[in-house]
């Protein structure tokens, strides 16, 4: 059942890449030099404080070893492919939308080794889960794994929108509408997988996940006013630290070149429900807010 899983997650995950690659351009790298503000406060929000939030609450909500770890993935992963279109409904910053989730699918590739290995040596021998009871996490498996998943589709995007540009609107409408509902489908199949293990425990992880989208989010406001951030900056940062690759973390936990795990990867797949669901609410909100200030 797990080696079937990896056909549905990796397809899957390399079209969202693929689509973030659609939406760069030269220009939005050059976001750095005119909103270094923004894109610092973007940067320390999602490498920084949301892998600090995730490890404070799994060890509060002391979470077996197997779920912590799948927690704290969640939590190294860039933005999702869907909070441009998140942004977009909060009327927010897009641009920067774009490129913090670019500067944030590179960067991880490094980080996410760093702190998953902080995570397992703090587990030390309770990560009895792993396979000959190993402790040792594939440091270049893991980022190899990365390039061909998430950076490979990304620059395979740049290239296909600068010499197919005209085009390039009509397949990345067609990936964007179909963002919302593949990382559904796949959270829905996995779901199904664990559905005994998942609803048996949804009590502790769905409040932990919650707890981390919630938390995430109000962090990213204050971050946001404390570099002083335009309103329209602070709604995406909000967005972009409160919505994460769900479907990299799946495919890190299920993969068998890193962890092999599918129970690692139920933080994930509860993570991607809930979080569509805040953030859904969190449009709402602001949208209702908007017309009565207007």
């Amino acid at each position: 059942m797990l080696a079937k899983s990896i056909y549905i997650v990796l397809p899957i995950l390399t079209l969202l890449m693929f689509d973030i690659g659609l939406t760069l351009s030269v220009k939005d790298f050059l976001l750095l030099r005119k909103e270094k503000k923004a894109v610092l406060a973007g940067m320390i929000g999602q490498i920084v404080v949301l892998p600090v939030v995730a490890f404070l609450i799994a060890c509060f909500a002391d979470i077996q070893s197997v779920w912590f770890l799948g927690f704290m993935l969640i939590a190294c992963c860039p933005g999702g492919s869907s909070s441009n279109v998140f942004s977009m409904l909060v009327k927010g910053d897009v641009a920067l939308s774009v490129t913090l989730t670019a500067f944030s699918s590179i960067i991880t590739l490094v980080t996410m080794p760093l702190l998953i290995w902080v995570a397992l040596n703090y587990l030390g021998d309770s990560c009895n889960f792993l396979q000959d009871n190993r402790i040792d996490l594939p440091v270049i498996k893991l980022f190899m794994q990365n390039v061909v998943l998430v950076l490979l589709p990304v620059v395979l995007g740049i290239i296909v929108r600068k010499f197919f540009d005209k085009r390039v609107m009509i397949i990345h409408t067609i990936l964007g509408r179909l963002a919302f509902p593949l990382l559904l489908l796949l959270a829905g199949v996995f779901f199904m997988q664990n559905k005994d293990v998942i609803i048996d425990n949804i009590a502790q992880l769905g409040l932990a996940t919650a707890l981390l989208i919630i938390i995430s989010m109000l962090c990213g406001k204050v971050l946001a006013r404390s570099f002083r951030l335009s309103p329209k900056q602070s709604r995406t940062i909000v967005i972009e630290i409160g919505m994460q690759n769900a479907a990299q973390a799946i495919a890190v936990a299920v993969s068998p070149l890193v962890f092999n795990s599918q129970l690692m990867a139920i933080p994930a797949i509860v993570y991607a429900l809930l979080m569509n669901m805040i953030l859904l609410s969190y449009v709402v909100w602001h949208n209702v807010r908007y017309k009565k200030t207007n």
